[in-house]
């Protein structure tokens, strides 16, 4: 399973970041010169972008990539980070990703929640940027699910303490008082997208903001999510190598251990000694392969 997983990331890398870049322009109806030279420009700029200016983008990409064909679902949050003052894409596990049970797509789903941990330097500069609330928090509460245990322990880490903040960052429709939306003067019942921030230990609301662009007359949401998928499964989530070989590399596991096993003891035989003779050194096992003179 290790060798399909790293011959998955390695084509799959080669294949999305090639050495002219990851980013392909591709020129819809009647090509110009004009619409030759704009896309050149386009693509020249969201490379230089991508490769120099996102300094996080290819590591993260790796790093989604090793994730996508392990638990075949990965996650790519695409956004505009305020503390870096610039575009940012990071990866985000599929375990840091909740969304309601019988959820589609990320598109339609009524609620998506991302688990982050953030530092009380991070939400210090958050909050002097005036993207969170100026609001006094209690010291963070070690808050560890059974899930981040576990991944703490295959990573070699004690998942006992930790010195950061759980935020929920949730993309949720609401009804707002004061902010109805309205057809004719008069309310319509129907919620909007929000951005809704809330600190897990006390639920401190961080910030509310609109999640629609001001001249769409629909209001849709805006997707800040790139779900990828390795296998389609029956419902929101994908099948992976883990699903796919995973009970085959345990048996695989089993029986090489078997084999190991009957291999050593076919080459430990026992030895025959006479009853009453006396042997120097009677008292020391027989080593492996060893037949002792009696």
């Amino acid at each position: 399973m290790s060798e399909a997983l790293v011959k998955f990331q390695a084509e799959t890398m080669q294949a999305t970041f090639p050495a002219s870049g990851p980013v392909k322009t591709q020129i819809i109806g009647k090509e110009t010169p004009e619409k030759k030279e704009a896309a050149q420009r386009v693509q020249d700029d969201m490379n230089y972008q991508l490769t120099d200016v996102m300094t996080e983008y290819r590591a993260e990409h790796e790093r989604m990539l090793w994730g996508l064909g392990l638990s075949g679902n990965a996650f790519k949050k695409v956004y505009f980070d305020p503390s870096r003052d610039r575009q940012a894409s990071i990866f985000v596990p599929a375990e840091d990703v909740v969304v309601p049970y019988g959820s589609e797509d990320l598109q339609t789903a009524e609620r998506v929640t991302h688990v982050m941990r953030k530092t009380p330097n991070e939400v210090k500069k958050l909050q002097y940027a005036g993207f969170w609330r100026d609001i006094d928090l209690p010291e963070p509460v070690d808050s560890f699910d059974e899930v981040e245990k576990k991944i703490a322990e295959k990573m070699g880490f004690r998942a006992t303490t930790d010195d950061r903040y759980k935020i929920l960052e949730m993309q949720v429709d609401l009804d707002l008082p004061g902010y109805e939306d309205e057809e004719d003067g008069k309310p319509t019942g129907i919620a909007l997208p929000y951005i809704v921030t809330i600190d897990k230990a006390n639920s401190a609301v961080l910030a509310i903001r609109r999640n629609w662009r001001p001249e769409d007359e629909s209001k849709q949401k805006r997707n800040h999510f790139v779900h990828y998928g390795y296998v389609p499964g029956f419902g929101f989530y994908c099948f992976g190598l883990i699903h796919l070989v995973g009970a085959f590399a345990k048996s695989g596991t089993s029986i090489i251990r078997q084999l190991v096993d009957a291999g050593t003891l076919s080459n430990l035989p026992g030895g025959f000694k006479t009853r009453g003779a006396r042997v120097k050194g009677d008292d020391t096992p027989i080593a492996p392969g060893e037949f002792r003179d009696v």
